[in-house]
């Protein structure tokens, strides 16, 4: 028995011996033993951590490394469930126990180099009877106001946040558990609790244990603080002027501005005040010069609040161009923080008012001139749109209608019919609309079907026209009484024998005339399916006006009529000049025909369709 277990001892110390003198047979950099210890209690948790990671040591960004970890026995460590956790250059010991305390080595391995570092940690037991650990980090509270103790443990808290595991902490004083949120104490995140008015019995130990599971394996880990309440005190400085705020001053002009900062604290106050001029250029003379600041003055205050007033003065003896456009920055500088307080130095505003009534006259007569322009030259402007760019156009070709728009003038013995009508519906219009701007019109005196009823003519055509051209004279349109008598017919003999039994001299109302009205004032006004263009050829009086049935009046009213007979070219010819395709009048027309686009069909409409 006594040979075997010398036997085994002897291999053991071999083979230690053989991992120490590889590491020798490396010939590592050697870093040595850290400065920093980890201290901890069995049972809890503990975080060793490399520094060798790190520029000083090689450039680890753009090198390829690996990292090992090596036990006090010089074995080289990996992931053992519930006690050991290897995660790069930091070591986790889930489970500690007294045996674990110890130099642990780190060795950073590159395809030309190597670097190792050794770092301690102490296993201590907990002192008997003390709830708190048996190393403590030593924390000052201020009295009679609020103040905060920190965790000592951020650096598992970053470290547990950088793998995307939960955590929380829990306060204890003394022995007690502390519920956040009662007998003044607040958790303000995980690593700071808050407690207000500080009192002298808050001179106690304070523990905080981070909880988490990691690598399958619930854990903690605990750092115990001694805080002492101390008598004297100062608070965070308060920045009254400069108030973030700008002013102007003239070019070559002494300037001054002073830096006014209160700090409430009973006993001397550990603060300073600097200028800064932009963001790193710091004002630290205190003689004359192009910019100085003189010694910093202070003053003490009883009431309301004790503390003591500092003031430092901004001096610029000449100001010049590159004084201006800069925010000048006073820093109270203090371990309570650095409130800070600025102002922006701008040279003085000219007289504005004359630029300003300038550009706002140009604005306003840019403006009339624009508005006058669209209104004068907005037939010209839709129509060039309209032919330049057809592809924001919907092309009708595919909408079922046959026709661009029916032409709908007096016929042959109704009211308002002559030869200049005629001539213009059958002649003029084509000549322009058909043969100069490519519609195609449906005109009754042209295009009707032999044989075809005059009511299935009218609704049939009227369905398939895309517009309704009403071309009307200062003659009355014709009477619903006849039409009523009338609206079966078709184009037989019962009208020539109308004619002929009334002496064939008289005006009658026409029957396709009629039909032609109501189903456009039908279509328009109230099935809204239909645009109806009116064509007025002769002015109209406020009389003759007021014979017109009342749909056609409103419907002049709400879009206008094109008037034939304010055409210049018309002149002392009447209707019967001849056409410019260029005159205002073929223009407006065009402008009211349905659009000759070249776009697909979409459900999406764009702004210029309405046009």
């Amino acid at each position: 028995m006594t040979q075997p277990s010398a036997l085994r001892s002897l291999l053991f110390l071999l083979s230690v011996s053989g991992i120490c003198a590889s590491f020798e047979h490396e010939n590592c950099k050697n870093y040595d033993l850290q400065f920093d210890r980890v201290f901890s209690v069995p049972g809890d948790v503990a975080m060793l951590n490399s520094t060798l990671v790190s520029p000083e040591v090689f450039n680890f960004t753009s090198v390829s490394y690996n990292i090992s970890w090596y036990d006090v026995e010089g074995q080289e460590m990996s992931d053992q469930s519930g006690r050991f956790l290897v995660s790069g250059g930091t070591l986790w010991f889930l489970d500690l126990k007294m045996e674990d305390s110890g130099d642990y080595v780190s060795i950073v391995r590159t395809p030309s180099k190597c670097f190792r570092q050794a770092t301690k940690l102490v296993v201590e037991l907990p002192v008997p009877g003390e709830c708190g650990r048996p190393r403590k980090a030593l924390q000052t509270l201020t009295n009679m106001v609020t103040d905060i103790l920190n965790c000592p443990l951020k650096d598992y808290i970053s470290k547990l946040n950088s793998y995307n595991v939960s955590s929380h902490v829990t306060w204890y004083r003394g022995c007690k558990r502390i519920v956040d949120g009662t007998d003044r104490y607040t958790y303000l995140d995980k690593a700071r609790l808050k407690i207000d008015g500080v009192e002298r019995k808050n001179n106690s130990f304070y523990t905080c244990t981070l909880s988490f599971t990691l690598g399958g394996t619930q854990g903690s880990v605990s750092e115990t603080i001694e805080a002492l309440v101390s008598e004297k005190y100062f608070l965070a400085p308060q920045v009254h002027e400069p108030a973030n705020e700008i002013i102007k001053a003239p070019f070559g002009s002494n300037f001054s501005k002073r830096c006014l900062v209160f700090v409430p604290c009973v006993g001397k106050p550990y603060a300073d005040i600097f200028w800064r001029k932009g963001d790193i250029s710091y004002v630290l003379k205190t003689t004359s010069d192009q910019i100085y600041s003189p010694k910093q003055r202070t003053w003490n205050q009883e009431v309301p609040i004790t503390g003591v007033w500092l003031e430092r003065v901004l001096m610029i003896p000449e100001l010049r161009e590159e004084d201006f456009n800069i925010n000048y920055t006073c820093l109270a500088l203090s371990f309570r923080g650095i409130p800070t307080g600025y102002f922006t130095l701008l040279p003085e505003d000219p007289n504005i008012i004359v630029p300003i009534g300038s550009a706002l006259g140009g604005v306003m007569v840019l403006f009339i001139v624009s508005i006058v322009t669209y209104y004068v030259f907005k037939l010209d402007i839709v129509l060039w749109v309209r032919r330049t760019f057809p592809v924001l156009y919907t092309n009708t070709d595919c909408d079922g209608k046959s026709f661009d728009a029916y032409v709908a003038y007096p016929q042959p013995c109704a009211l308002g019919f002559s030869k200049q009508v005629e001539a213009f519906a059958l002649c003029t219009l084509p000549q322009v609309l058909e043969k100069a701007c490519g519609y195609k019109l449906f005109i009754a005196g042209r295009d009707c079907m032999p044989g075809t009823a005059v009511v299935d003519s009218v609704e049939d055509n009227i369905q398939a026209s895309r517009r309704l051209l009403l071309i009307y004279t200062a003659a009355p349109f014709p009477s619903k009484r006849h039409a009523s008598s009338t609206s079966s017919n078709n184009n037989n003999n019962d009208d020539d024998d109308d004619s002929s039994k009334s002496g064939g001299e008289d005006v009658y109302s026409d029957t396709r005339q009629q039909l032609e009205y109501v189903t456009a004032m039908h279509r328009a006004l109230l099935e809204r399916s239909l645009k109806v263009i009116l064509v007025e050829l002769e002015p109209i009086s406020p009389a003759q006006l007021a014979l017109f049935p009342e749909s056609v009046r409103h419907l002049r009213k709400k879009q206008g009529a094109v008037r034939w007979w304010k055409n210049p070219s018309v002149g002392t010819s009447g209707l019967d000049a001849s056409p410019s395709p260029s005159s205002r009048f073929w223009k407006e027309m065009r402008y009211r025909m349905p659009v000759r686009g070249k776009r697909g069909t979409y459900p999406e409409k764009t702004a210029l369709l309405t046009l």
